[in-house]
């Protein structure tokens, strides 16, 4: 249990002026007595009460007691001595008045918390809504976007080209699909497996004879995209694709001991 919640909750406050149900008293109670904290606070609210009403009400602690309002009425021969008792009705009359705006003063104070928490609530339902609708936007999009690639890869101008895994990465693998109508290349790189700090997978197109390579890009945001899929230029005459592992920003050639995956165009 949060105890400093609990007592900046306002419990205590509706508890000490008799605004609870029997189960919210026992409760308390109950908490009172498990954890000092609270019972201190309980006896520091009622403390505070009762100098508020002595400060406001000062004639009422110069009273002694029953006994000495006996003695006083035996003193007295006057018949105003028979106003004595009328004169404490009213007091307590005051009490009771200034008990009540106190009641008043916390039932006003919860309410003004119900309401702050309620607001609260609303904004958070509100943020909530408009987090769905932006998933539902989004899923929507990604849809599409998936629909749009689908269409593209099973173009009947796309050539694919299983890339296998080389000697660093024996396990890895990718595949290409060269639409060469338009010039493009979908990298699928979901057999890589995610990039070292500071690194990041380039893909190559390659001469074979002699040996040529040439950067078609770098496979950005490897992390966070869930698809895994990349789209890149590739106006070359190529004859096989490779993919290394090259620092952040790239590299001019490759990193042949990082040569991930390497697979050659067949005619």
């Amino acid at each position: 249990m949060e105890v400093e919640k609990y007592i900046e909750s306002g419990i205590l406050e509706l508890y000490v002026a008799g605004l609870l149900s029997e189960e919210e008293n026992f409760e308390v109670y109950q908490n009172a007595q498990k954890y000092p904290e609270i019972r201190k606070e309980i006896l520091e609210i009622e403390k505070a009460i009762l100098q508020l009403t002595k400060a406001s009400y000062p004639d009422l602690v110069l009273r002694k007691g029953f006994d000495d309002i006996r003695s006083r009425i035996g003193i007295k021969k006057e018949p105003k001595v028979v106003q004595l008792p009328k004169e404490e009705k009213t007091n307590w009359t005051a009490y009771s008045g200034w008990a009540a705006a106190i009641l008043l003063g916390l039932g006003l104070f919860w309410f003004y918390n119900q309401n702050n928490e309620l607001q609260s609530d609303i904004k958070v339902v509100e943020q909530q809504n408009e987090v769905l609708e932006q998933q539902i936007f989004e899923a929507r999009g990604s849809l599409t976007n998936t629909q749009e690639l689908l269409n593209d890869l099973r173009d009947k101008d796309v050539a694919v080209v299983s890339l296998g895994g080389q000697e660093v990465s024996p396990e890895s693998y990718a595949k290409a699909y060269w639409n060469k109508r338009e010039n493009k290349v979908f990298i699928d790189a979901q057999g890589l497996p995610e990039p070292p700090d500071g690194m990041v997978y380039q893909v190559w197109s390659l001469k074979l004879d002699p040996l040529t390579p040439t950067s078609m890009g770098l496979l950005e945001d490897f992390t966070m995209d869930e698809n895994k899929v990349f789209v890149l230029n590739n106006p070359n005459e190529t004859e096989a694709f490779g993919i290394t592992l090259e620092p952040a920003g790239g590299s001019e050639s490759p990193t042949l001991e990082q040569l991930y995956t390497l697979g050659a165009v067949t005619s």
